[in-house]
This record gives structure tokens, sequence and C-alpha cells, in this order.
């Protein structure tokens, strides 16, 4: 949208400017439409960390549709997962078995690397080489990762690895406010995605090589999960991204009559906070005044602008 309408919608919300905002960039918009309702810095790019995971759920996901692949199916944990680190470790260990559903949810719920790098490599391993003759699984899944930035025009993005850990690359991986806002609006279309998002906790079953098997209880690091009808999505966080987080909240759908016929508008809004040094205040703030913006966009008959479609 252009920076006049952008400032007449905030002068009426009476909202500070955007340049007073602690994170480094944002983005707000309409799921529905792809209607940018509040931006800053949108298209800087920037370490996003984990959320790199919500582009290595999709395509995990929509290889599961194709392939008709069993989410009960194991998936041993490999070896290249020996090296990782981070916080939010599931105790996964090389050589332990679990399911591929299990590991979605490790890796969207707790964002568990262990779980992503163990996702990317079992489906790598049924991808297949390509032309190239790249024969590393992880390798290829982020190929895939890649073609689906590129689908989704998101043209300031590049994805390193499937759990976004920035530490252990020769470069960097990066992406913008408003290219997470694009994959974000692509998964949450897809309901097994917003399902896993969901979800405060969930059970887990690993099977070890050399013990009998044990449950771990995951939680998830959403903290404004289930506040204010935030139902999703994920968080980021390393020393160069920042705190990230994308929220995704859902109201009841309008409906309004045009002739004789009633026309049912969804109604859901993305919050995508980048480089936050208090990302979860800054978000529950971010999205009560995308509803307030939202509300007097619709009362002035949606109007798209030009940057719109997201």
């Amino acid at each position: 949208m252009t920076a006049r309408i952008v400032l007449s919608l905030l002068l009426l919300a009476g909202a500070p400017p955007l340049s007073a905002r602690a994170a480094e960039s944002v983005c707000v918009l309409d799921a529905t439409s792809g209607h940018v309702l509040d931006a800053s810095n949108a298209m800087r790019k920037v370490q996003v960390g984990s959320l790199t995971k919500i582009a290595a759920a999709m395509v995990v996901l929509d290889w599961l549709d194709v392939s008709k692949q069993d989410l009960n199916s194991l998936a041993t944990v490999p070896q290249s997962a020996a090296a990782l680190h981070g916080d939010n470790d599931a105790g996964l260990q090389v050589g332990d078995r679990v399911t591929i559903r299990d590991l979605l949810y490790a890796a969207l719920l707790q964002s568990d690397n262990v779980a992503a790098q163990t996702l990317a490599d079992y489906v790598g391993q049924k991808l297949g080489p390509p032309s190239t003759g790249e024969s590393d699984p992880v390798t290829l899944f982020v190929a895939q990762m890649n073609a689906l930035a590129r689908r989704l025009h998101m043209e300031r993005t590049l994805f390193l690895n499937p759990h976004g850990l920035d530490s252990i690359e020769r470069k960097l991986p990066y992406s913008t406010a408003a290219d997470m806002a694009r994959l974000t609006r692509y998964a949450m279309a897809k309901a097994a995605f917003r399902f896993y998002v969901s979800q405060k906790e969930r059970r887990i079953v690993i099977a070890h090589e050399t013990a009998n098997p044990s449950a771990y209880l995951l939680k998830n690091t959403n903290e404004l999960l289930g506040t204010n009808g935030v139902d999703g999505v994920k968080t980021g966080q390393t020393r160069r991204a920042g705190g990230c987080v994308i929220l995704s909240s859902a109201r009841q759908p309008e409906a309004r009559k045009e002739g004789e016929t009633f026309v049912v508008t969804p109604r859901r809004l993305i919050v995508v906070i980048l480089g936050s040094d208090n990302r979860f205040q800054e978000g529950a703030a971010l999205m009560a005044r995308g509803w307030d913006l939202y509300d007097q966009w619709s009362a002035a008959g949606r109007p798209l602008g030009k940057e719109d479609g997201l």
C-alpha cells in the first residue's frame, strides 16, 4: 500500500510512528487478500532463526500430499544432527526413530532443530538426486525450500538449512518480514499446518536404539497462543536474528449481502515481527492495532493497493 494510505490509517488509529517500534522489521496483513495493513522495514534482509522451520514444514506437508506417505512412518535421526545445538531440545539422539507426525510437532511447537534436520534427511532421501547429481538428502530438501520460496515470490529469501541456525553456515541465510508473511499466508491456508501450530502441547514417542521407547511432552514456545484470538504460528531466535515471532489471529467471517447474494469473507490477520527485544509484548500490541486498521479498511470498502497480494 502507498505511504499516504499507511499514514492516514495510522493517524486514524492514533498509533505511534512506525519508527518508534523496537523490532527491526514488521509486517501486518490480511491473510485472505494479502492486503498489507501496516509495515516497517518489511523488505529489509535479516536473519529469521527458527521461523525457517515454517518453510521446512511446508515442504514436508506438500510432499506428503503428493506422495501419500503415512504420517506414522518412522524417520531415523541422522548422523548430521549430531553437530546441531540450540534451545528447545527434545532430547533426540542419532539413531532414534520418530514418526513424521511427531517430528512435525517437535519442529513447529518446540522448535527442535534435530527434528527439522531429521525431517529434511528423511524427505530428501525420498526426493532422489536431481540432474545436478547432488546426493546429500538435506541439501536436496533445502533446495525444495528455496524452490517453494521462489514459487511464492519470496524474492529476498535464501534458506541454507531446514532449522534456521545461522552460526554454522559459511554464509548467512536471510529473509524479510514481507517474504515471511507470504510464506505464512501460504502455510495457514493448509488445515494440517494450522492444526499443528495451534497446539499448546503434544506428547511424542521416541524409539531408541538400545533402550525402551520414551515419551516427551512438547511445549509450544509461542507465549501468546490462545490469548486474544491468537491461534499460531511460530517463534524464532538466534543471536543474529534476535527475537522473532509470527502470529495469526482469526475472527468470525464477515457476511454481507450483494443483491440477492450473501458474500462471506474470512477474517484472519498475520503479524510478522523480526529482531525484537520484546517480541510477545510487541506482538500483542501489533495484533490489536492490526484489527483496528482492518476494521477501518473494511469499512472503507476494502480497497487494495499496488503492493497487495502478498
